[in-house]
């Protein structure tokens, strides 16, 4: 029986597809708008939660490599730790706009005199209805593990960002639909790998690395090794990995590594062939990789480098609905957490 999990992620490269045409089209213009608020003031925020702050994660490159630099907090903790300049932006992130950190971010938000750009799914949300400048991405909402509203999300961020540096344009839209095309045809050949391979393996170690805008990636992995296969796993920096933690490969370890489009791929791939050598196994997903490179490879589409956050999480969401059914657990519902926290106490209800 296919799991609701499953379903979700098959249908992601036509969601996709369908956020790029409403970035260039209908969306066109509030997308302009949120991008002019953030080229116009010295004072940029930008945040989430869960998975929504992972989406984060992966845009913030974009803005940084551009030259505009933004404050990255995630929302619980911005709430708490932060005082907003009068003229700052913020741009918040949330699949539902009713978790309580942003529903609270917004009252200080307007209180402190802040722009409110607000990145979400949902129309009638309370970040859609309160934000000054609201970027509603219209997607068909995921029955529980965010897949579709977590890459949406993504790529309208990553739209906000190349547009407020100037290189969100048709020649790339073009480019990145090109590759959703693509990366749909790929999905049999990666269900097969993920059916064929023993680089899952119930109540193992598991670690995620990335660099760039992989860590959004890496991130999401965990997330969802923690709420789809109910099993703890890390996700770090690659490079960070080096300076300390790496001391806890052992045999049999699991680690999975992005390997960027651009940059540290030669260093990032000696990680690899070392981590194998010290008996981990290893899964890797990139673009223009060897079959021979790691235990468990995942060649992308061609897709330009700073973009490969759309696509490079789609195999780690087959791997978790998979290793979720090995483990004999049910992806689709939450034992603990609500579909949409809205309060800020404790862990069970009542």
């Amino acid at each position: 029986m296919m799991t609701h999990f499953l379903r979700d992620i098959l249908r992601q490269p036509n969601e996709l597809r369908g956020t790029i045409d409403f970035l260039c089209g209908t969306g066109r213009r509030r997308l302009d708008e949120a991008a002019a608020a953030v080229r116009g003031v010295r004072h940029v925020y930008m945040t989430g939660i869960g998975s929504s702050w992972h989406a984060a994660l992966s845009a913030e490159p974009l803005f940084s490599l551009g030259g505009c630099p933004v404050y990255m907090r995630d929302a619980a903790e911005l709430l708490q730790f932060a005082t907003f300049p009068p003229d700052a932006v913020l741009i918040a992130i949330s699949r539902s706009g009713r978790s309580v950190e942003i529903v609270n971010l917004l009252v200080k938000a307007r209180e402190s005199g802040a722009t409110v750009i607000g990145v979400t799914n949902v129309e009638d949300g309370t970040l859609a209805r309160e934000a000054q400048i609201p970027l509603v991405i219209p997607t068909k909402l995921d029955h529980g593990i965010s897949v579709n509203t977590y890459t949406t999300l993504a790529a309208g961020v990553g739209a906000l960002a190349a547009a407020t540096v100037g290189s969100f344009d048709n020649r790339l839209a073009q480019s990145l639909s090109q590759m959703l095309v693509e990366t749909e045809r790929a999905l049999v050949g990666w269900q097969q790998r993920i059916a064929d391979t023993a680089w899952l393996v119930p109540n193992g170690a598991y670690y995620f690395l990335a660099r760039g805008p992989g860590l959004g990636s890496c991130n999401e992995a965990r997330l969802m090794w923690e709420e789809g296969v109910k099993s703890p796993a890390t996700a770090m920096g690659t490079g960070s990995f080096r300076h300390g933690p790496q001391e806890v490969v052992a045999k049999d370890m699991r680690l999975g590594l992005w390997i960027d489009g651009q940059r540290m791929r030669e260093p990032d791939l000696a990680v690899a062939r070392d981590l194998r050598r010290l008996g981990a196994s290893v899964m890797l997903i990139g673009q223009h990789l060897s079959e021979s490179a790691a235990d468990l490879v995942f060649r992308l589409p061609e897709v330009p480098a700073d973009w490969q956050f759309l696509i490079d999480i789609v195999p780690a969401q087959f791997a978790a609905e998979r290793l979720s059914r090995l483990s004999g657990v049910d992806c689709d519902s939450f034992k603990l957490c609500h579909y949409i926290v809205e309060d800020d106490s404790g862990l069970l209800s009542g």
